[in-house]
């Protein structure tokens, strides 16, 4: 197939080559539900233990039906490999893990996801990494906070509940003069955004959302954007750029170009070690169902925001509705960074805040006929949810709303369904919901 077909609607069935099995002719992927592999013999083995040559050893590592899913994200993506693993919390995990260690820090964006803002918070820290926050507002707090031991940027595309576009470029650039990669959490942009286009390093998803759309599977992936010199400050990234010693002292900055014949060093480097060491795989037949769920992804995300865009609007003319957020509603600064990152649509995702308060919100919640209350984003269904009480319960205060979470907000991810019956089920939550006293609708 060209390679100039550059299409998402075409790259989601065609991406990364596969065309059809070798052994069986089979256009459907096979689920390879096998632990180990034969070698041909023990040179073959040993050469693919020390780095000599690349192929399957162990599924834990690597699999057959994984690897056409990693060639098909990385092609949409326009990236040149890709690494999935267990959930979209283990590709956030060792994104972190595979450029700092103890006495490192990372830079983040303060618009994220709470489960990664407890992440950052705490569980980093207490392996010794320090997660330092920059209001994404101005992209040059970012190097406000550099010192010599900064290993990388992190930021979420359309942040979940923030939903104001990160300036993945400018940011970028500010890196780069540092030698310092962003990595990317595109999970709420798949087609829409391509952050390798902008100058991202490094993207990670987690496709249990709007990639696989079905709500059937947990996974995630990272997509290495091969556009990063890993090797150009060895100061800055020791972990590419000295030996590893659990791998024999090799060299990845060195070792992974000449093996693969491509700037595929952080991939390779998160697959032969943390993947290795830590477990994190996706099995075979969650890959399977992640196949399924990217062939539509380009069409389901184009009905997700058309449906969005006429729910923004109700929603702005609504009674109850005190404010909506939404990319394009903020001020004229970030609005226009949903016209330049955003192609094809402002993403699915809604937040409202209603007049009435919290307790307005647990009735709008309890009075919802057709969407579905759960935690949860991406689906093909309509989803509501209050994240202060569930999503971001675990942070304090203060972080939930350093994060955009108030007490009285409430997370919209809207579906695929017709926009009259999304609009209808609204709308009769919204009046009852500003009526009070309202006992649960089932």
């Amino acid at each position: 197939m060209s390679t100039k077909r550059n299409n998402p609607e075409t790259l989601a069935l065609h991406g990364g080559g596969y065309r059809s099995d070798p052994a069986t002719n089979s256009v459907a992927v096979p689920i390879y539900r096998t632990t180990a592999y034969q070698f041909k013999n023990t040179e073959q083995a040993a050469n693919l233990f020390a780095l000599k040559e690349f192929g399957n050893i162990y599924t834990r590592i690597m699999n057959p039906t994984n690897d056409v899913l990693e060639k098909r994200i990385a092609s949409l993506e326009g990236g040149l490999a890709c690494l999935t693993v267990s959930s979209g919390q283990t590709a956030s995990t060792y994104s972190i893990l595979n450029v700092a260690q103890a006495g490192d820090n990372i830079i983040s964006s303060t618009d994220l996801y709470g489960g990664t803002v407890s992440l950052f918070t705490h569980s980093l820290k207490k392996v010794g990494i320090e997660v330092r926050y920059a209001d994404p507002s101005d992209p040059k707090n970012f190097e406000k906070l550099i010192d010599s031991k900064t290993r990388a940027f992190y930021a979420e595309t359309i942040p979940n509940p923030y939903l104001r576009i990160f300036p993945i470029q400018e940011v970028a650039d500010i890196g780069k003069k540092y030698s310092i990669p962003l990595i990317i959490d595109n999970t709420l942009a798949p087609t829409i955004c391509r952050p390798i286009e902008h100058g991202a390093a490094v993207v990670v998803y987690s496709l249990t959302k709007y990639m696989s759309g079905h709500g059937t599977i947990v996974a995630g992936c990272i997509v290495d954007g091969g556009n990063f010199d890993w090797t150009a400050d060895p100061k800055r990234q020791p972990l590419f750029n000295e030996p590893d010693y659990s791998y024999g002292g090799a060299i990845w900055g060195q070792a992974v170009p000449v093996l693969t014949g491509a700037n595929v060093t952080f991939a390779v480097r998160a697959r032969l070690t943390l993947l290795r060491d830590m477990g994190a795989a996706l099995s075979p037949d969650n890959a399977f169902a992640v196949i399924q769920g990217i062939e539509t992804v380009a069409l389901r995300m184009k009905q997700h925001c058309q449906n969005a865009e006429k729910v923004v609007e109700f929603l702005s003319n609504h009674s109850a509705i005190a404010k909506v957020i939404y990319p394009t509603l903020y001020d004229k600064n970030l609005a226009d960074r949903a016209k330049k990152y955003l192609k094809g649509g402002n993403g699915a995702c809604i937040g409202i805040e209603l007049k009435k308060g919290l307790e307005a919100g647990k009735n709008f919640i309890d009075s919802l006929k057709m969407f579905y209350h759960v935690a949860n984003i991406g689906d093909a269904r309509s989803l509501a949810i209050h994240p202060a009480t569930t999503t971001h319960s675990q942070l304090t205060p203060e972080e939930q709303l350093k994060s955009g979470v108030t007490p009285g907000y409430i997370r919209l991810s809207i579906g695929i369904e017709h926009i009259d019956d999304i609009i209808e089920d609204l709308d009769q939550a919204l009046n009852k919901s500003n009526k009070g006293n309202l006992k649960a609708v089932s």
